[in-house]
């Protein structure tokens, strides 16, 4: 029996991976239904373009991770991170009540207040669910838990999307969207109830509410450990790559593939899918350990899909109506499009999940939180940064296709880049060619 298959089976994981499941689906639940209701209800709520209103709940929900992760970090060394889990999950709850009043008042201002909470509660769970693995987990347990995790999250992602979009359109949509979000909530504490203790690393830390001094403490720490580092540094650069394809699939297969909604939900599953079983993978792929030499074959799964995705795209569509999921497989090019983002998902696992697990293995016990808070911030910034550079290469007239190209040119870069710095990625990287071909 794999040990992903036996963590299902413990209380040492299983509470965890389920309240961080349904956690994952009820920010994508809610902050999907709410984007989905403001597009094409937008009249009814502001003067402000719908283009805007999307734009600027995604940076609201984002700001949290700028400025508390730091504060979170210090909770999560200085707690016990099951009671912390518990107390997320409780502001959880809170904050699906407090969007229900903002729909039932009709408050746009109250919706974003709540969006904003609902990023500061992931906010405050991220260094959690990361920093107590390796304290449940033993060590050749860490890959496949991460692997969990990760394949979950993107489960959980793709599975938020759908349900968010399907609730708002239906008969009485603000308050089936309460109320599913309510469900999951309540759902997601009594799951986290089940998680073991977790004993405090730091109990007698002294909690700084700076968080400019201490997001800066935070990165000092992650620095401690080079390859700890350029690890976070690494996962930040894939959650930009990641972001970016993501974000421009619904106007990819508008305007390049001639598809319509349910054709943008197909790409959609295939890349997460693709992630999901890339993570997977890893665990057997790892043969127990932590096993890093992964790294340079995920970036070059990432790097030659990307490429191959944007060699395969057509120029433009040439339906003259959209076109839905079952008649965009009928063309002939569209398998090919597909297995590049399935393809690009995968090896983006291999990729993602050997990094995590580097960094909670190599970092100091007493601050491990306080780093993985610093790789969330760091997440944040390149998230926010790739947006803008995608914005405004497609703003002087770069086509979506050429962007892809772009990002995985850039991806070749910044994996020589770090393997340059780094040799133990490539030396492992050759040793684990070598195994495999003995």
């Amino acid at each position: 029996m794999s040990s992903q298959s036996h963590l299902l089976q413990t209380r040492r994981f299983l509470p965890l991976f389920v309240t961080q499941f349904l956690g994952a689906l009820n920010d994508n639940v809610l902050k999907n239904a709410l984007v989905v209701l403001l597009t094409f209800q937008a009249a009814q709520w502001t003067t402000l373009r719908p283009e805007l209103l999307a734009n600027l709940a995604a940076g609201i929900f984002i700001l949290p991770f700028f400025l508390f992760s730091a504060t979170a970090g210090q909770l999560a060394d200085k707690y016990d991170k099951a009671r912390l889990a518990r107390l997320a999950k409780i502001l959880e709850i809170g904050i699906v009540l407090i969007a229900g009043a903002g729909f039932l008042l009709h408050s746009l201002a109250v919706l974003m207040g709540s969006l904003f909470l609902l990023g500061l509660q992931s906010t405050l769970f991220g260094p959690v669910k990361y920093a107590i693995l390796p304290q449940h987990l033993k060590a050749e347990e860490l890959v496949g838990g991460n692997a969990l995790i990760e394949a979950g999250t993107f489960v959980a992602i793709l599975l938020g999307t759908l349900l968010g979009g399907l609730l708002a359109g239906a008969t009485g949509a603000t308050g089936v969207i309460t109320l599913a979000g309510l469900v999951i909530a309540i759902a997601g504490y009594l799951a986290s109830r089940a998680i073991p203790a977790a004993v405090p690393p730091a109990p007698t830390l002294r909690i700084n509410l700076n968080p400019l001094t201490e997001t800066w403490r935070s990165i000092n720490f992650a620095r401690e450990n080079r390859t700890v580092f350029l690890s976070i540094l690494g996962i930040s650069w894939f959650w930009l790559y990641g972001a970016l394809f993501l974000a421009q699939f619904p106007a990819y297969t508008k305007n390049i593939l001639g598809g319509g909604e349910t054709a943008v939900t197909l790409l959609l599953a295939v890349f997460t899918l693709g992630i999901g079983i890339g993570s997977l993978l890893c665990e057997r792929l790892s043969a127990g350990r932590v096993e890093i030499g992964l790294v340079p074959l995920g970036s070059i799964g990432l790097t030659l899909f990307g490429l191959d995705l944007a060699f395969a795209s057509p120029v433009a569509a040439n339906a003259a109506e959209p076109l839905g999921a079952l008649a965009l497989l009928a063309l002939p090019g569209t398998w090919r499009i597909l297995a590049d983002l399935a393809l690009i998902g995968l090896f983006g696992g291999l990729f993602i999940v050997p990094l995590y697990a580097l960094v909670q293995q190599r970092s100091s016990e007493t601050h491990r939180a306080r780093v993985i808070a610093a790789n969330n911030i760091f997440n944040a910034l390149f998230m926010v940064v790739g947006a803008l550079s995608a914005a405004l290469l497609l703003g002087n007239g770069l086509s979506i296709p050429s962007l892809f190209g772009v990002a995985a040119v850039c991806n070749a870069a910044v994996a020589v880049y770090i393997y340059g710095l780094v040799p133990e990625f490539r030396t492992r990287f050759m040793a684990w060619i070598g195994r495999r071909n003995r």
